[in-house]
């Protein structure tokens, strides 16, 4: 089963905001498509930069760098996955606020005149690409029966306060047998894990998806096209049958308190790239706090960030 999407989902350059449908779809089901969100120039423009990454002599392996983009595996048969890929250059970072998606995420995400605005209204916890082939996939994963707060979907007071928003972007055209993204709607709210997770999660080394699992659907996108959805939703992927490969990119958001999820930190050169709109999201604490002056004389003065010593990033 596919998802369609009715027209009246369509994203206009006039509608920055959620609709009130794309609200009530999105608590319904957890999700909503996207349309036409990505113009075709800039598309091209990632294209291009991540075929100049994915045909390198030799090809870049697993835990290898291109630059501030890491290539990162799970183990399995998901793919490959570009981390950090806002380091990539202008296109990338460009998505980073992205009008058409940005105030729609904070929308979801929450937490205005709260402490969850303390040092912005966002951060990215997480950034790939991931490219995918013939008898790849990724497994079921996720859930709102887990209640974890880092993906948890919740309404209070009249107000989203989602942990984890996912924009997930549609590098091309993802149909039938293309390995597209599946969900299970309205899964952010079960109280129970769907009764086939064990089969169809994801395995170190070998091939899951979600083919065949009661109440998922395929969710089909043009190039171009992104699909927003909670991560608290039951979802993953089915098997690529088709040749060529499937190339998607994901941004992920949440609060300005959050943490990176992988021991992932920007680049020196990214920041002084970036506005400082699209800065407040990528490193929402900012400079990094001297201990100085510091009335012990042995004192560590400069703080690390995962033991790598910082001076102030910016």
């Amino acid at each position: 089963m596919a998802y369609d999407t009715p027209e009246t989902d369509a994203r206009t350059s006039d509608a920055p905001t959620p609709t009130d449908l794309e609200i009530f779809q999105f608590d319904r089901n957890g999700f909503i498509i996207l349309k036409n969100v990505i113009a075709p120039d800039h598309l091209k423009q990632i294209n291009d930069t991540l075929d100049t990454i994915l045909t390198l002599d030799p090809p870049l392996q697993a835990d290898e760098w291109y630059g501030g983009v890491h290539a990162h595996s799970y183990g399995g048969r998901e793919g490959v996955n570009l981390q950090q890929i806002y380091e990539a250059g202008e296109p990338f970072e460009r998505l980073i606020n992205h009008p058409q998606w940005i105030e729609l995420v904070k929308h979801f995400v929450g937490g205005q005149r709260t402490f969850d605005y303390h040092h912005g209204p966002l951060f990215i916890d997480e950034n790939f690409a991931n490219i995918r082939g013939p008898g790849e996939a990724i497994g079921l994963h996720s859930g709102g029966y887990s209640g974890t707060k880092r993906t948890q979907f919740r309404y209070h007071n009249g107000n989203f306060h989602c942990g984890q928003i996912n924009i997930l972007m549609a590098l091309n055209d993802i149909g039938p047998g293309d390995g597209a993204t599946m969900v299970i709607p309205g899964s952010h709210k079960s109280n129970l894990p769907h009764p086939h997770l064990a089969t169809h999660q994801m395995k170190p080394g070998e091939l899951s998806s979600v083919d065949a699992v009661e109440g998922a659907i395929e969710v089909h996108l043009d190039a171009g096209d992104a699909i927003l959805f909670v991560d608290a939703i039951h979802h993953g992927s089915a098997e690529r049958i088709n040749p060529g490969e499937r190339r998607i990119m994901v941004y992920r958001y949440g609060p300005s308190w959050g943490n990176f999820r992988h021991p992932y930190y920007p680049t020196q050169a990214l920041l002084n790239r970036l506005t400082p709109e699209r800065r407040k999201i990528v490193l929402p604490q900012g400079k990094v706090k001297m201990r100085t002056p510091n009335r012990l004389p042995d004192a560590e003065t400069i703080p690390t960030f995962y033991g790598v010593p910082q001076e102030s990033p910016v």
